[in-house]
């Protein structure tokens, strides 16, 4: 076992460095077998979110929406919809519908994206086709409110695994690209057509639950790609920056950059170099960090820019040694 185990690093090791297995060196060896490690765990995360996202998304439909009739936004929406008019099953319209989706996918993103996204999907309509969820609650606002919640995770989870369940921003960037409009301009237009239909045939009312439905779906969304906390990029451009730069390292317990600059102000352009600080902290720091900036330089320039999520870094707070 170990022999095999051995050869089948060493072929891994050659993959990645472009040699024959007669030329890998220790140090390839282990390079190859790094990235092989990392692979091997990012696939198996990676199922792990969308197994979870797509029984997620099964239970918000089954267990919420479809007893009630109500509809989501997007390529959910339409097959939702689509079933309650023509009697076929749900199942049949996810994978139907969501087809030219991965299709556009392969073409903008990868072949890897659309072999994760067709199995995502895939995998969608099994579970709503052979697995029976139970009916949680008959109230409207509930059933537009959980429904939502459960499909909006199912999709974030997905998303954080590199694919899809619902390809709306996929057409929504294919047709951006040949018309020049913005992505949210045509999501916002295809939802408008979407619930516009929902209302025609089904009901106004249902439209308008529908319309709570995709509202939650949609924040629950951002609350999965974005992550429970909402990191703050603050800039600090002052003439005391060595005197910042400690005060974020020692009394805030974070990272920090530092990177050169050239200040320019007054009529007549004057230029000198100086210091600029960049740090990222929460929304929740935010006041301290002001108060501690006062007690440095009140004249102090700031900048705070939403950072949509981080990797690497000093960004969770750090256990400061008294």
């Amino acid at each position: 076992m170990k022999s095999i185990w051995s050869n089948f690093v060493l072929r891994q090791a050659a993959r990645v460095a472009g040699e024959s297995e007669d030329e890998i060196s220790p140090y390839m060896l282990a390079k190859g077998f790094r990235e092989w490690k990392q692979g091997a765990l990012r696939l198996v995360k990676d199922i792990a979110l969308i197994s979870i996202g797509v029984f997620s998304a099964a239970f918000g439909l089954e267990s919420f929406l479809v007893p009630t009739g109500f509809i989501d936004g997007g390529a959910t929406g339409i097959s939702l919809l689509a079933s309650q008019l023509t009697h076929i099953p749900l199942s049949v319209y996810i994978v139907l519908i969501n087809i030219p989706f991965v299709i556009i996918g392969y073409n903008l993103v990868s072949k890897y994206f659309a072999i994760k996204t067709f199995a995502a999907v895939c995998g969608l309509a099994l579970i709503i086709a052979f697995v029976h969820f139970p009916v949680i609650t008959h109230d409207k606002t509930l059933v537009s409110f959980f429904g939502g919640f459960f499909i909006g995770a199912g999709i974030g989870l997905s998303m954080r695994a590199g694919s899809v369940l619902d390809g709306t921003e996929l057409l929504a960037i294919f047709i951006s690209k040949r018309i020049g409009a913005t992505i949210g301009d045509i999501i916002l237009a295809v939802n408008i057509i979407i619930f516009s239909a929902a209302a025609y045939f089904l009901s106004l009312e249902t439209a308008l639950y529908s319309l709570i439905t995709y509202l939650a779906a949609s924040k629950t969304l951002d609350f999965i790609i974005e992550g429970i906390e909402e990191y703050t990029g603050v800039t600090i451009i002052s003439a005391r920056s060595d005197e910042m730069r400690s005060m974020i390292i020692h009394t805030m317990g974070r990272g920090v950059t530092v990177y050169k600059g050239i200040r320019g102000f007054g009529t007549h352009g004057h230029r000198n170099d100086i210091d600029i600080v960049y740090t990222v902290i929460t929304r929740l720091e935010i006041s301290k960090l002001n108060s501690e900036i006062d007690k440095i330089d009140t004249n102090a320039f700031v900048v705070m820019n939403s950072v949509k999520d981080t990797k690497g870094g000093m960004v969770k707070k750090r256990r400061l040694k008294h």
